[in-house]
């Protein structure tokens, strides 16, 4: 297996994955992340070329930003002479899927993307418990095979996840509500706050404020790939929250008081759902 990107997610999963193949290849353009690599034992083999290790590889994962991922796509071609199965771990997955699409045919390929991370993004932070169980969409072309369709399942599995089958469209317009705006709504927030009340600083606003710490050049690249659904979001939100505003300038607050069970409600049953499935 050939990881291309040692970050946290790259590396979480070659800490997961270690003992498990037959020789795990780390690839990374960082210098600094190859050597961490290669003096933690995160991989057997490492280098900051594609080309020095990626042709041995019979799986080809990408683990970094999406939009790196579609010019990593772009390189395997010329890197890789023979056939390999391609999976990637970007957070959107309709343009990545549009860019697999066009790989030669002895390329096998199928979009995915676990439902786990953290704000800090480095190898550093890897984890081997990160993907444990956690739920990781998998998303395959019309020419995916039934091969790269099961394999992908026992990569999830043996990272500890759940794998979870998933349109790609689907999944975008769903990872918009659960992750990307909320990103946005955190970076808001935290923007919106005046230093003076720092002090007064708890547990409340330190959660809802967590993801404001994400690499801003990771989330670009989500925003931009998936601006459609993330706007859909906004515009949702939007409705509520001018509700809420009117509501509470007008001192309406029996009719707030209703507004306010109805989302307390709507996350019990989200996360009863979510509960069922695990």
């Amino acid at each position: 297996m050939a990881i291309l990107g040692l970050g946290l997610m790259g590396g979480s999963l070659a800490l997961a994955l270690k003992g498990r193949c037959a020789c795990l290849l780390g690839i990374d353009p960082d210098p600094a992340a190859v050597k961490l690599a290669v003096e933690n034992h995160v991989v057997d083999l490492a280098a900051t070329d594609p080309a020095s290790l990626l042709q041995t590889a019979d799986l080809i994962i990408l683990a970094a930003p999406v939009r790196v991922i579609i010019s990593l796509i772009e390189q395997i071609p010329v890197c890789h002479p023979g056939r390999a199965m391609v999976i990637d771990l970007g957070s959107t997955k309709v343009e990545i899927l549009q860019a697999m699409s066009s790989l030669p045919l002895r390329f096998d390929p199928i979009g995915g993307h676990p439902i786990c991370g953290r704000e800090k993004s480095s190898l550093a932070f890897a984890d081997g418990r990160l993907y444990q169980g956690a739920a990781f969409v998998l998303s395959p072309l019309p020419r995916t095979t039934p091969r790269a369709r099961q394999t992908a399942e026992q990569l999830a599995l043996a990272a500890g996840a759940r794998p979870i089958w998933m349109d790609a469209a689907v999944h975008d317009r769903l990872v918009a509500c659960t992750s990307h705006f909320p990103y946005l709504l955190a970076n808001a927030l935290a923007a919106a706050t005046p230093l003076d009340a720092a002090p007064l600083v708890g547990p409340g606003f330190q959660s809802m404020t967590r993801l404001a710490g994400s690499n801003p050049e990771m989330m670009h690249d989500i925003l931009i790939t998936n601006r459609e659904n993330i706007l859909s979001s906004l515009k949702s939100y939007q409705i509520l929250l001018s509700r809420m505003e009117s509501l509470l300038a007008a001192g309406d607050v029996d009719t707030l008081s209703v507004m306010l069970k109805e989302g307390a409600d709507h996350k019990e049953e989200i996360f009863a759902i979510k509960g069922a499935l695990l």
